[in-house]
């Protein structure tokens, strides 16, 4: 049950409170939307510049899954001054304000609060054309999945918090998180694409039984297609997870059904919990190699087609994955 009020009867709301969604999207004009967006966390690195950086790259990539532009953002800050010095606020906001200004965005402002442990975030403001808002209800049967970014963040930074990981490990995950879905969302805006949805805390499975269910369709995922940072496999063997991706996984147990060969440690992979991850998007078959070496072209090389999308199954099986 939704603990929100029942949204607004307003035929400008394209996206409102009724759909399971990234951002709301309120028509200006014939011409002009405003896709709207707010997100922030605690941190999950060290480096408080590091840790402004992927707060505001995960805060934008909401407005990219829509088919929109950034234009402005506003910070969203809780700090504890008595336990911390202010020059690690500084560099928090420092590492958000350079992010913003790589998306081609400006700060406009923000709030603050005093609170007893960090956390920090967006308000994002973009636009988009009425008529090419991207959303999770637009997978269609014989579409095809390509995601961006690899998956494992959840499981990787458990492994930093816990001192185990290596450096290289470390610059890989935040190089993953801070980088911006401009790219791949411009790539698919290019090609046109039927849906599109981030991964973020649900995982990868939860956000592709959104997308199905909001589509009325089902999908099948190979997981030996999908990209996973290097070292999350042994992490996820060792018991390095998540306890938010243990729980992604048993709620996924409702809507998913795994092939036999699909291992427990994959099947956590495919559940992690992640922080500013890449874009799950659903595109035509004819129009799926032309995305993917657009993406690849700009710079994305990660990304991958790791499923497809079929009419809805007679046994109500959102997502069916197999190795």
């Amino acid at each position: 049950m939704s603990l929100l009020p029942p949204g607004e009867e307003n035929p400008d709301i394209l996206v409102g409170l009724d759909a399971a969604d990234d951002a709301g999207v309120y028509r200006l004009n014939e011409d002009t939307a405003l896709i709207q967006t707010l997100d922030f966390f605690t941190p999950v690195v060290d480096d408080p510049y590091m840790y402004g950086q992927i707060a505001a790259a995960n805060s934008l990539s909401d407005v990219y899954a829509m088919g929109g532009t950034p234009l402005t953002a506003m910070n969203i800050i809780c700090f504890p001054t008595e336990k911390l010095d202010l020059s690690v606020l500084a560099e928090i906001l420092r590492g958000g304000a350079d992010k913003i200004r790589e998306a081609g965005a400006v700060l406009v402002g923000g709030h603050s609060v005093e609170d007893d442990e960090p956390k920090y975030g967006l308000s994002v403001t973009g636009i988009v054309h009425p008529d090419k808002v991207l959303t999770n209800s637009g997978a269609r049967p014989g579409d095809v999945l390509v995601l961006t970014k690899p998956l494992g963040i959840g499981i990787l930074t458990t492994a930093i918090k816990g001192e185990l990981a290596s450096r290289e490990e470390i610059e890989a995950a935040c190089r993953v998180m801070a980088e911006l879905n401009r790219e791949a969302a411009e790539a698919m805006k290019e090609v046109g694409v039927s849906g599109c949805t981030d991964i973020t805390g649900f995982g990868l499975l939860g956000h592709a039984s959104e997308m199905a269910s909001a589509s009325n369709v089902s999908m099948t995922i190979y997981a030996s297609r999908v990209p996973v940072l290097k070292a999350v496999e042994g992490y996820a063997k060792m018991g390095i997870v998540p306890a938010g991706t243990r729980d992604n996984l048993k709620y996924a147990s409702r809507f998913v059904a795994f092939s036999p060969e699909v291992s427990e440690n994959r099947r956590l992979i495919l559940a992690d919990a992640i922080t500013s991850g890449g874009l799950l998007i659903s595109v035509p078959a004819p129009k799926s190699r032309r995305l993917l070496e657009n993406i690849h072209s700009r710079g994305v090389t990660d990304a991958a087609v790791i499923g497809s999308v079929s009419e809805r199954a007679e046994n109500g099986c959102l997502i069916m994955v197999e190795e």
